[in-house]
C-alpha cells in the first residue's frame, strides 16, 4: 500500500473541511482484527509535509468514545486512540507516536521489536522535551468520561518535527522524493467496545509488525 505525501503543511488548527485539507487524498484505516468488538468507527487520515517535518489530520466517526489520561508517556492506547508509526530508514527502527481522543501523547524509538516483559527487546521512550516538541490538538475536551456512547465525530492534528526523527534515526535531508515505510491505527484497548483497525493489514493483534507497514512516498 502507497499513500503520496503532498506539501504544503496547513496550520495545525484547519480542520478536516478547511481548504487546506479538503481536496487530500485520504488514507483509510479499515482493516480491522477479528478479535475486536463489532464496532468499525470510520477513520481517515490525511498527511502532508515540508522541509521541517510531517503534519497530519485524523477524522474519526466514532461510538463508545473515553479518554482520561492526560499526561505524556501515559498508555492512551487504551482510550479512544489514533497512531502513526514511522520507519524513514529501513536499519534504523521505528518511532511510534500515539494520541487518544483528548490529545495526550505516547511515543518511543524501537530498534527491536520482539515482545519482552518491559515492552520490546530494545527501544527507547521519548523523553517529555521530545513530546513537547509534537504539537497535538484535539477537537475534544482533554478528558471524555463516562465514555461517549452516541455517535460522535472527532479529529486529531498533529505535527512532527524532522528534527525530532533525526535525534533518533540520524540525517535523513530533503524528504522529496524519498519513500518511508509507515502505519495508521485506530484502537481502543480499553473502552467498552474494543477494537484494532490499520490503515495496511497486519497478520496478528499487534500493531508492532514492521514487515506489515505501507509505504509513504513524499511528491517531489
Amino acid at each position: 500500500m502507497v499513500y503520496t505525501v503532498r506539501g504544503p503543511r496547513p496550520r495545525l488548527a484547519d480542520g478536516w473541511e478547511d481548504p487546506p485539507w479538503a481536496g487530500r487524498e485520504a488514507v483509510e484505516v479499515a482493516s480491522f482484527r477479528p478479535e475486536g468488538s463489532d464496532h468499525r468507527p470510520r477513520t481517515r487520515a490525511r498527511l502532508a509535509y515540508d522541509d521541517d517535518g510531517l503534519c497530519g489530520l485524523f477524522r474519526v466517526e466514532d461510538r463508545y468514545v473515553r479518554s482520561v489520561y492526560t499526561r505524556f508517556g501515559e498508555p492512551v492506547y487504551r482510550d479512544s486512540c489514533v497512531e502513526i508509526f514511522l520507519q524513514p530508514k529501513p536499519d534504523r527502527g521505528y518511532l511510534n507516536f500515539e494520541m487518544n481522543a483528548g490529545g495526550a501523547l505516547l511515543a518511543s524509538h524501537i530498534t527491536d521489536h520482539r515482545r519482552t516483559p518491559d515492552g520490546f527487546a530494545a527501544f527507547t521512550r521519548l523523553t517529555e522535551e521530545d513530546g513537547r516538541q509534537v504539537a497535538v490538538r484535539s477537537s475534544l475536551p482533554a478528558v471524555v468520561d463516562p465514555e461517549v456512547e452516541e455517535p460522535l465525530d472527532w479529529q486529531i492534528a498533529f505535527s512532527i518535527p524532522k528534527a525530532l526523527l533525526e535525534k533518533y534515526v540520524g540525517p535523513i535531508g530533503p524528504l522529496a522524493g524519498q519513500r518511508w515505510r509507515a502505519n495508521l491505527y485506530k484502537c481502543g484497548d480499553g473502552t467498552s467496545h474494543p477494537h484494532w483497525a490499520s490503515w495496511s493489514p497486519v497478520d496478528a493483534l499487534n500493531f508492532h509488525l514492521p514487515h506489515c507497514f505501507g509505504t509513504l512516498f513524499f511528491e517531489p
